[in-house]
């Protein structure tokens, strides 16, 4: 799958929360949002992305966007994190990891010098218009979990 780019149409999705409840792109009709695919719950990467979003929640908020993590991980493994770490983005599960390949999150990629099929960690800020179709503004692969949030609130102006 090609790398998708600012303007290209943003795959629909609709996927579990941590709760058990579906929740859909066309959800967010007329918002803007920030998707970001991260490889697994409660790895320390991970985690830093997921509090550092969270701290950053009502900046974020403030500016008009909503935040949704997408894993590979259970609901149920999502809601422990949630509570654990006390988050607040959405998180949601792509066991198959269909959405991740639609946005093309999801490939070979470099570990420890070794190529390996994985979750490649990534964002996108999202424009959803009324119709619930989205249209990407930004798209950032290969970001790094550490400092991830403040580049990207540095690049929107947040």
């Amino acid at each position: 799958m090609a790398r998708l780019t600012a303007g290209d149409s943003a795959p629909s999705f609709s996927l579990l929360d941590a709760d058990g409840a579906t929740v859909s792109l066309p959800d967010f009709a007329g918002r803007r949002v920030i998707v970001y695919f991260y490889p697994a719950a409660m790895t320390p990467g991970c985690t830093t992305q997921a509090v550092d979003f969270t701290a950053s929640a009502d900046a974020i908020g403030d500016a008009g966007y909503e935040v949704i993590g997408i894993s590979p991980d259970t609901p149920a493994k999502l809601a422990a994190f949630r509570a654990q770490e006390s988050l607040t983005p959405t998180l949601l599960s792509d066991p198959d990891h269909s959405v991740m390949q639609a946005y093309a999150a999801y490939g070979t990629k470099m570990l420890y010098g070794k190529p390996i099929e994985g979750v490649i960690r990534s964002t996108f800020v999202i424009d959803v218009d009324a119709g619930g179709h989205g249209t990407i503004d930004v798209a950032q692969y290969n970001v790094k979990a550490t400092g991830h949030v403040r580049k990207l609130r540095r690049d929107l102006g947040i």
